[in-house]
């Protein structure tokens, strides 16, 4: 699953969670379930469905804690985190993402605490862009299509096309113009050497 959705193959990971939701109730296992929950929740948020993924990630933060698993119960509540964020919650993502965060330091999960500390401070991002939302910006900016898009940061056209509506609905912009122009506006374009 993870493997799939770092190669942003949204529809394969899609997938696997039905496989695993199917496996939890052939098999009754709440381990399996809350699985197939947290794997449901990272397939919203990288579908860009924030929305979508809170549910699925609550209730896996809720199993996991139910079946004390606290590393998986941590990266979920994370994961949640990072769905508020997408929001514009910004209050709740910060207590979320604290909490999984100290969680995640008592647990020694050092790798996974860097990661969280990467995502920065709720906010830093202009417009509550993703990151990889900002690369498709940074790069529309510089006029390339949604076919030179997908090749530079090996997307498929589609997953492009549903990052720019994206976009367009968190800057209230019709047009990639107008979407570059708040690129240009916020510094998020490349300088290029």
């Amino acid at each position: 699953m993870e493997v799939l959705l770092a190669a942003d193959d949204v529809d394969a990971a899609r997938d696997g969670a039905r496989e695993l939701d199917g496996l939890a109730e052939s098999f009754g296992s709440e381990v399996l379930a809350a699985t197939a929950a947290t794997a449901w929740g990272r397939v919203e948020l990288a579908a860009g469905d924030p929305a979508g993924a809170l549910p699925y990630l609550r209730k896996a933060h809720q199993a996991w804690v139910r079946l004390d698993v606290p590393h998986e119960a941590a990266l979920a509540q994370a994961a949640g985190g990072r769905a508020l964020l997408a929001l514009g919650d910004d209050e709740s993502a910060r207590r979320s993402l604290a909490s999984a965060r100290e969680e995640l330091v008592a647990l020694g999960a050092r790798p996974d605490v860097d990661a969280l500390d990467r995502l920065g401070s709720p906010g830093t991002r202009p417009g509550g862009l993703t990151e990889r939302e900002v690369e498709v910006l940074g790069l529309v900016a510089e006029g390339r299509s949604n076919a030179q898009i997908a090749t530079a940061l090996v997307l498929s056209d589609r997953t492009v096309a549903r990052h720019l509506s994206n976009i367009f609905t968190k800057l209230d912009v019709g047009s990639r113009t107008a979407a570059a122009a708040f690129a240009f506006e916020h510094d998020l374009v490349r300088r290029q050497p």
